[in-house]
């Protein structure tokens, strides 16, 4: 009974580390967080990251389902912009696997190998948030990791990124 247990903990394990996004957060400590109650989207700022705009729907929609689980309202007057870039690269892998055993001639090993490269796209995802009054970045938010072309699986990936992003913001700030 208890290897069953264990066989399903690795395998929770093994599957939520696959699909994770690794996360960070900045700020400036200087800043008192509990002022901030409204936001917009920073037009130019969007318009500006190099992602069709599908996936900024996408971002911003889910943006649109986190913050107002936090108190915070969308408003014409806002206290806090929010302005999103990306980045994307592809991650390489190289798997090369060798068998040996006997062989004939100069040397009696010998050696059969193989290699297996794949390519799989890696993106992070960089949430700022900025004072509306001052125009001064306050919070930077960047999620890390893998992306799908899935379009069923994508909306889902998305949201899984930015609510890993927001769950730095706001950050505790104890004085």
């Amino acid at each position: 009974m208890k290897t069953i247990k264990l066989l399903a903990l690795l395998f929770v394990i093994t599957l939520s580390s696959c699909s994770s996004v690794r996360v960070n957060a900045d700020y400036d400590s200087k800043i008192s967080f509990s002022n901030y109650k409204t936001y917009a989207y920073l037009k130019s700022g969007i318009d500006k990251a190099e992602i069709s705009d599908l996936d900024k729907k996408r971002i911003l929609y889910a943006i649109d389902e986190v913050l107002p689980t936090k108190g915070f309202s969308k408003s014409e007057n806002p206290d806090l912009l929010i302005s999103i870039f990306t980045k994307e690269k592809e991650r390489v892998d190289v798997n090369q696997n060798f068998s040996f055993g006997w062989g004939w001639g100069w040397n009696p090993y010998w050696g059969m190998g193989y290699s297996n490269v794949t390519t799989t796209p890696v993106g992070t995802l960089f949430i700022n948030i900025i004072d509306a009054k001052t125009k001064e970045l306050v919070w930077q938010g960047e999620g890390s990791g893998y992306l799908t072309k899935n379009t069923t699986k994508k909306e889902a990936r998305i949201k899984e990124f930015v609510s890993k992003i927001l769950e730095q913001y706001p950050p505790n700030t104890i004085k």
